[in-house]
């Protein structure tokens, strides 16, 4: 009996005494994207090490200044996604999801897209629209009861990817619900910024990120449980 030959009968019998290995690796439930303590599990946007500009604040990802936009280093398909956030006044920010790399991105420019849970802090804005808190940015408004804490007080939110279908939710009321194989769907991003992306939310997978846009924000309690696209 050759080496290789020993070798591949040696693994086959592990496979049999021990069948559960694989399976005990699935997460059995929240996966939580922040410790609280590192930026382990995230980089730049453009692939390099956390800008100074953001920092941890009391068990906190904060950024204090214009430092670019965080990405998880793994990609995530289905997912029952929550997390709780505050703004400065009149602050601006937004968590991204099934995030990926397009050649010809929006106006024709490269760069990383995906769909945004809307974050917005404007006390003279009353109406919701595409761009409200909540908001699936550009393309789907939240409901008129969105229930919007004041500036400082920390928010409820969570994203909710199965298959197709998205739902987002504010302080426990869900905000928006969408179906990427509807024809609504193809309508709304035909007249959006991104009608010319080709092939735009069309990957099953993708990354998660926070958003920088200027403005102070703060994000704690990220917890991720992977869904199965198949129930």
């Amino acid at each position: 009996m050759t080496t290789s030959i020993r070798l591949f009968v040696c693994l086959g019998l592990l496979s049999l005494l021990f069948p559960s290995t694989v399976a005990a690796k699935a997460p059995s439930g929240p996966i939580q994207l922040f410790d609280g303590k590192t930026f382990h599990g995230w980089i730049a946007k453009g692939g390099g090490p956390v800008t100074k500009n953001w920092s941890i604040e009391d068990g906190m990802l904060a950024l204090n200044g214009v430092g670019g936009s965080l990405v998880t280093v793994d990609e995530y398909g289905d997912f029952d996604l929550s997390f709780e956030w505050r703004l400065a006044d009149h602050g601006n920010s937004g968590v991204k999801y099934r995030v990926n790399y397009y050649e010809k991105g929006v106006y024709g420019h490269p760069g990383w897209l995906g769909c945004e849970y809307q974050l917005f802090n404007d006390p003279k804005r009353t109406a919701t629209t595409k761009y409200s808190t909540g908001a699936l940015y550009d393309l789907y408004p939240p409901t008129a009861d969105q229930k919007l804490r004041p500036a400082g007080e920390f928010n409820d939110s969570r994203i909710v990817a199965h298959g197709t279908k998205i739902e987002h939710w504010l302080n426990g009321v869900k905000v928006v619900s969408a179906d990427m194989s509807s024809d609504e769907w193809k309508e709304r991003i035909a007249a959006s910024k991104f009608n010319d992306v080709k092939g735009f939310m069309q990957k099953p997978k993708g990354r998660i990120e926070l958003q920088d846009h200027s403005s102070r924000v703060w994000f704690r309690n990220l917890a991720l449980t992977p869904l199965d696209s198949s129930e």
